[in-house]
């Protein structure tokens, strides 16, 4: 019985044992699984290693031109973290770091690793491959790195105020990249633009050759298709590197976009519609003529031209001598409220409808009276974007409807073209155009096989209290081929200077820019040169820079 009752005795001891074995063994993986979350949720405990889990990010879709051409993409990079309660010497981490990453700031970092509250702290974002390997083979405790999708513009300058760029989290924040945000965060499909690259690059090449060749303070230059809308080119000088752009100061000028986000009096690039809405409201025919000898006086405001005809004017010969004698004239027979209509359709009231966030609004007269009403006519006293002007300009290439631009090259947005005037009204402007760089102020634009029709524009700087008497805003405003229009190219410089002693004006500057940049897109956009008809000064001239060395 006793032998029984120490049996007894012993199970009961070995099931208690059994029983306190089990409990402790619960609490160790109660232990390690309550650490285990502690770690994933708020990093690790002083003393153990930085450990941070982080979702897997999206990679945000890539951005390519018309023709499938990389433009902006993302790439892997790696950031460099701590939690500072895993560190026994911040100060020391803090040495050693600086020893491989010399642009650290010493005093920002080590008040984040002092912070022994802390559980995550921020290093330095977006380290090169060598510089990771560098700092892993420190051996720091409670460092570590994340993986990062980082944004990459391989084409660097290359349409960088269209492309804006990223911030470090990979959020949008300016160009394309924040208007388009949500579409490129989500990723997928690469988001195409109308952009050709090709043509991207010949346009900034040569609006940087004319800003540099006349010493403009700033420039802007677009090519669009008439009939589509499509922007194929559209630069901004100083041009801008989306790679650098986070890291530039608030008032560089490269920040600026000139093309969309900018707004300037042009000048005589108004005139040509100006004179369509006359002749198509039936105010004016072709065959009418203006005495232009005289200035005009209106309300103290003297109206002259700047190399006067001397005789009486046909709406075709104030076009090619650029009369803003003439072109008055016509705004006071087509009447004020005519006028005003004709530029409320032609979108140069609001802002221009590109995909930019950016896109600036015009500056209005305060009041369309008698003397608003005449000089903006000719270009004065109204400012518009040039990516506005180049929509409206799209009319007179288009059968006299107006396409409003895109960048997006397969939008939802694209809206049916409207129709401002009539297509023979638009032809017929169109034929004046062309004579204006045959025999008028648009020579220097010609291309010999390309049919040049367009018109210069010089309009004083505006400047607080007035307008500057020594800086001009110049422009060139041209559609090709007059025959057939396809394309326009318009060419903006502000404050060139005289360079060659032959006058600060658009003739000499912007024209002969935006006969450059035809001449060297026309062949990429597939257009087939005509040779019917030679040049009358010199048969063998066949380019703009044969006609420039010639002169």
């Amino acid at each position: 019985m006793q032998i029984e009752n120490g049996a007894q005795t012993t199970m009961h001891g070995g099931g208690m044992r059994s029983r306190i074995v089990s409990i402790s063994l619960l609490a160790a993986f109660a232990a390690i699984a309550t650490k285990g979350a502690v770690i994933a949720l708020g990093g690790s405990a002083a003393g153990t290693g930085a450990s941070t889990v982080f979702e897997a990010p999206i990679r945000r879709a890539d951005i390519v031109d018309r023709n499938g051409d990389l433009l902006a993409t993302s790439v892997t990079a790696y950031s460099l973290f701590a939690d500072p309660r895993a560190m026994m010497d911040s100060d020391l981490v803090v040495r050693e770091l600086t020893r491989v990453l010399p642009d650290l700031d010493i005093e920002l970092i080590s008040k984040r690793l002092a912070n022994k509250d802390r559980a995550f702290a921020w290093i330095e974002r977006g380290l090169t491959p060598r510089q990771r390997q560098a700092v892993f083979e420190l051996g720091l405790e409670g460092l570590d790195f994340r993986a990062e999708m980082r944004r990459a513009y391989p084409r660097g300058t290359l349409a960088g105020h269209i492309m804006g760029y990223a911030g470090d989290d990979g959020q949008g924040l300016g160009g394309i990249e924040y208007a388009r945000d949500d579409r490129l965060a989500a990723g997928g499909e690469p988001l195409a633009l109308t952009i050709d690259a090709n043509v991207q690059f010949s346009l900034e090449a040569e609006l940087a050759a004319a800003v540099g060749t006349y010493g403009a303070e700033s420039g802007a230059g677009i090519v669009m298709a008439v009939r589509s809308g499509d922007v194929l080119g559209m630069a901004s000088w100083p041009p801008i590197d989306p790679n650098r752009a986070i890291d530039l100061d608030r008032e560089d000028p490269a920040r600026l976009d000139r093309a969309s986000g900018a707004v300037y009096e042009l000048g005589s690039v108004f005139k040509p519609l100006t004179i369509a809405g006359a002749i198509d409201a039936g105010a004016v025919r072709p065959s009418d003529v203006f005495d232009v000898r005289e200035p005009l006086l209106i309300r103290g405001r003297t109206i002259s031209d700047t190399h006067p005809i001397g005789a009486r004017a046909t709406p075709a010969q104030i076009i090619a001598e650029s009369s803003n004698i003439g072109t008055v004239k016509v705004a006071w027979q087509m009447g004020a409220r005519r006028q005003q209509e004709l530029y409320a359709a032609l979108g140069l009231f609001a802002r221009a409808p590109i995909e930019l966030a950016g896109s600036a609004a015009p500056i209005l007269p305060q009041e369309f009276d008698d003397l608003a009403s005449a000089t903006v006519s000719y270009g004065h006293g109204i400012a518009v974007s040039p990516i506005a002007f180049v929509g409206a300009y799209s009319a007179l290439g288009n059968g006299g409807e107006r396409v409003e631009p895109t960048l997006i090259l397969t939008g939802d947005r694209r809206r049916a073209p409207k129709r401002v005037m009539s297509a023979p009204t638009a032809a017929l402007i169109t034929g004046m155009l062309r004579q204006a760089v045959v025999s008028g102020t648009g020579r220097q634009a010609d291309v010999a096989g390309y049919r040049v029709a367009g018109k210069t524009g010089t309009a004083e700087k505006p400047i607080p209290g007035g307008y500057s008497e020594t800086e001009n805003i110049c422009s060139f405003a041209a559609i090709f081929p007059a025959d057939g229009p396809e394309y326009v190219v318009l060419i903006v410089l502000d404050n060139p200077k005289a360079g060659d002693g032959r006058g600060r004006t658009a003739a000499w500057n912007a024209a002969p820019t935006a006969g450059r940049v035809i001449e060297r897109i026309a062949p990429i956009l597939g257009v087939e040169p005509k040779f019917d008809v030679p040049a009358q000064s010199n048969p063998q001239i066949r380019s703009v820079s044969q006609r420039r060395n010639a002169l």
